[in-house]
């Protein structure tokens, strides 16, 4: 059979309707992890002030979910190579559901941290599958740039109903109920899944090598926790042998990779300048953003009064950008070009980022909409395209690894995004001046977070109560302005570096591997 013949065989397959219907099913994998990332930011002030943590365990709920699912998706990846992808979702699918309840019920600050690192195993088995069968779904590079479209529109849809929804659940029960919201969604994906997706592996995969396993777990969360760890207390002996650990974990295990006959990730994917080009930008957009997406919740609520409900429907913007990008992404990418789209998606994410270094308590809601639409298209154009690389820059049998590196990075950067702008963020608020007279385990209370103080003040007069919340939120809009300040020359320094490593990078190379 000729290269022709098998493209018109795969043309014609993609258009059978039930592969367009497995889409649907594998779109509603995306909505889970994406709702259940976004509730976590609405739901902060209410779960400080139930469970009462520290800034430090308030930034460790936010971000452990990442370190975990960073840590383990390159293995997960590989194992969905090896004992199907199909049969991974729906077992991670299940798992996901189950840990959902756990969160919903923890009642001290280190069982949710617990629980949000089992929901990150889970998340680690759901979110390289979906890509990985868009690739072995979809061969013709138009309907796979359209299916990739609709699964990053989906994954931004589910960002904007996770705060809509969560709000609703938020003003009408306790906070704990917007984890319990996966639990339909995962029943619906398990029942349809299993008669519609159909299942797709390596045919040749070699064993699941668990000591490269345990490599990559120990490597990726010793070096993030060291990261985190220095931004937010500095430089200790603790840090710096966690970070060397790390190191040399990550060192073995890439030594390990090189010389396995079967390696858990085939280093010679990195090779490919579109690859590495197209996970590099990815990383550094999500760092420069997470930060303020974490905090951006925390400011329309607690700085500008908004309830939930609302707060959801502000960030509605960024949705709706990034949903229409996605969809026009591939047709923008050739009809212009992969680099140019994506670089002026990241130069426009990085331009709005500096716009909310003039945000006041006072901002008007058109600034604010506005910034986060051009945020929404901006990612929405950029992250389109690059998913679209990554997975065409591989041979179909190695797409589980291949998405597992791109959800990598996502994951790394959304971490390290927090951790980092995040610490920036704590940094600025705890340094605010404590207006005279207020009890010092108040004000003690009252630096730990904005969400702390808003709970510690219910005490005191109501003159004093309002001169210390308002000096708590001039400080928290300070730290947000430099923390996006600084995501904002994140921003612009990678739409630069993505213009020179995606030259002449084009949708269509590399698609058919037959």
């Amino acid at each position: 059979m000729t290269i022709i013949d098998q493209h018109q065989d795969t043309a014609e397959a993609v258009r059978r309707p039930g592969r367009w219907i497995a889409l649907a099913v594998l779109v509603l994998a995306v909505l889970l992890v994406a709702v259940d990332a976004t509730v976590l930011g609405l739901a902060t002030p209410f779960l400080s002030e139930d469970l009462e943590p520290t800034g430090t365990q308030l930034l460790w709920i936010g971000d452990v979910y990442s370190f975990v699912i960073a840590g383990l998706l390159v293995s997960m990846g590989s194992l969905g190579d090896r004992i199907g992808r199909k049969k991974l979702l729906l077992i991670g699918a299940v798992a996901f559901g189950a840990v959902s309840v756990l969160n919903a019920y923890a009642h001290t600050p280190e069982m949710m941290i617990l629980a949000r690192a089992l929901l990150g195993v889970a998340g680690a088995t759901l979110m390289p599958s979906t890509l990985a069968l868009i690739r072995n779904l979809f061969h013709d590079p138009r309907e796979r740039s359209l299916a990739i479209g609709i699964w990053g529109a989906m994954a931004s849809a589910g960002a904007a109903v996770g705060p809509v929804v969560g709000g609703f659940l938020l003003e009408h029960f306790w906070w704990g109920s917007v984890f319990l919201i996966n639990l339909p969604v995962m029943a619906v994906l398990v029942v349809v899944g299993i008669k519609l997706i159909p299942e797709s592996k390596n045919p040749a995969p070699g064993p699941w090598d668990l000591m490269s396993v345990a490599l990559s777990l120990i490597g990726m969360i010793g070096v993030v926790y060291a990261i985190k760890e220095v931004a937010a207390h500095g430089a200790s002996w603790e840090v710096a042998a966690a970070a060397v650990i790390g190191v040399a974990a990550l060192t073995w295990f890439i030594r390990r990779q090189l010389k396995l006959p079967a390696p858990l990730l085939d280093m010679r994917l990195f090779h490919h300048r579109g690859f590495s080009g197209a996970v590099l930008a990815d990383l550094l957009t999500i760092l420069g953003l997470s930060g303020l997406v974490f905090f951006l919740s925390q400011f329309l609520q607690l700085v500008q009064g908004r309830g939930p409900l609302e707060a959801g429907l502000a960030e509605l913007p960024a949705a709706v950008g990034a949903v229409t990008a996605g969809l026009l992404a591939g047709f923008a990418a050739r009809r212009f070009s992969v680099r140019s789209v994506v670089s002026g998606g990241l130069a426009a994410v990085g331009l709005a980022l500096a716009c909310v270094t003039l945000l006041s308590k006072d901002t008007g809601y058109p600034m604010l909409g506005g910034m986060l639409l051009v945020v929404g298209v901006g990612a929405g154009f950029a992250f389109t395209v690059t998913a679209d690389v990554i997975l065409s820059s591989v041979p179909k049998e190695q797409a589980g690894s291949a998405s597992a590196v791109s959800e990598t990075a996502y994951e790394l950067g959304a971490a390290l995004g927090i951790a980092l702008l995040g610490s920036i963020v704590t940094g600025v608020y705890q340094d605010f001046v404590t207006p005279p007279g207020v009890p010092s385990d108040t004000a003690a209370a009252a630096h730990e977070s904005l969400g702390g103080a808003v709970e510690a003040v219910g005490d005191l007069p109501a003159g004093q109560a309002e001169s210390l919340i308002s000096v708590a939120q001039e400080s928290f809009v300070d730290g947000l302005q430099l923390a996006a300040g600084v995501g904002a020359a994140v921003l612009l320094a990678t739409a630069v570096a993505a213009w020179f490593l995606l030259r002449g990078q084009k949708l269509e190379e590399g698609v058919e591997h037959p």
